[in-house]
């Protein structure tokens, strides 16, 4: 509420002015106060009063602008005030972080021993960039063995923090892909309720022989169920039927509520020894779970060399490639992707 007073002479204006935000208009309310002396001279005041007539009209006029201005300046002060408000609340509004829509988990199965290849691996993810989600990789192996290793992998935990180590024998064949998938929830399952749940949408369980481009697999994965969900290279090689049998060893996924269900349930725990990926396809069947299936073939795909009904040759629409065995494999599957064309010009080295 403003209130104007103008005090002209004997003459008092008062004009108060209450502004209605609501429809941006503002309402006037005005009285006069006129206050003369008295005068001892009656023919003297009587005289006066044409002249008085022609000020106090005057005065009205001139209040009656100045009452006008003073309610459009204050509807548009309102109207700064409110703009400025909607624009610190636009800059102080907390930004949604897309990263944090969907959590995956890539789990490399590896051995203790394989510090050069972990090394390499490290190198491989560390320098992919995606978007739209949050994406741990962790090399999965069973316990330590040897002094060396103890002190090596300690090495790599205290400066990478990217090692599971499971409470089993290392195999292949005979349990190590359930005791992994049976250890997560306690793993990473928050009792205390702060955390996010489930701490991962996704599980992917990989081979440490794949190579695995990270922003395509998100891409893949986001429009798809994050339920039931049982992700892969369909095998046999040569059909395309995601029910057929089981998803290759080279990576598949499954979603979070999947490996809650391999914790709890009898038909893992019964049933371990085997091809671990026809291991794992057995209990989908059998539990009949995993009923959103996605055929990932045929942007997954074992290595061309040598050429078999599993092998593609490299291509852009590329999830995952199997079977890099050596160096040379490696090398010429990250140049074919152009792996590397993120880096930096720099004077401190030259790379043709």
């Amino acid at each position: 509420m403003f209130s104007y007073a103008l005090h002209l002479r004997n003459f008092k204006f008062y004009c108060i002015i209450t502004p209605y935000t609501t429809n941006l208009v503002s309402k006037t309310k005005c009285k006069t106060s006129l206050s003369f002396p008295k005068l001892e001279n009656t023919m003297a005041s009587k005289s006066s009063k044409p002249n008085r007539g022609r000020f106090v009209c005057s005065c009205f006029i001139v209040i009656f602008f100045l009452c006008l201005f003073a309610a459009i300046n204050e509807v548009r002060f309102s109207g700064f005030l409110r703009l400025g408000r909607c624009a610190l609340s636009n800059e102080t509004a907390p930004i949604r972080n897309e990263s944090e829509d969907l959590r995956i988990l890539i789990s490399v199965l590896t051995l203790p021993d394989q510090y050069l290849r972990r090394h390499f691996l490290r190198l491989v993810y560390g320098t992919q960039t995606w978007e739209g989600a949050k994406v741990d990789v962790k090399f999965v192996f069973c316990n330590l063995t040897k002094e060396e290793q103890k002190v090596m992998v300690a090495l790599e935990i205290m400066l990478h923090d990217d090692i599971i180590i499971l409470n089993c024998t290392e195999n292949m064949n005979r349990g190590k892909t359930s005791t992994f998938f049976t250890s997560l929830p306690e793993m990473f399952n928050d009792t205390s309720g702060v955390g996010p749940y489930p701490p991962y949408h996704y599980v992917m369980k990989a081979d440490d022989d794949t190579y695995v481009r990270v922003n395509s697999l998100v891409r893949s994965l986001r429009p798809l169920p994050r339920e039931d969900l049982y992700y892969g290279f369909v095998i046999p090689c040569g059909s395309m039927d995601p029910f057929k049998h089981y998803m290759s060893g080279m990576g598949f996924v499954v979603s979070w509520d999947i490996v809650e269900w391999i914790h709890g349930s009898d038909i893992p725990k019964k049933h371990v020894v085997g091809p671990e990926d026809k291991v794992f396809g057995d209990w989908m069947r059998w539990a009949r779970r995993g009923k959103n299936r996605y055929n990932a073939k045929w942007s997954m795909y074992n290595y061309p060399d040598p050429p078999s009904v599993c092998s593609h040759e490299l291509w852009n629409d590329t999830i995952a490639v199997h079977l890099l065995k050596n160096q040379e494999k490696w090398i010429r599957t990250l140049s074919f992707f152009n792996h590397t064309h993120s880096l930096k010009p720099s004077n401190l080295y030259h790379i043709p």
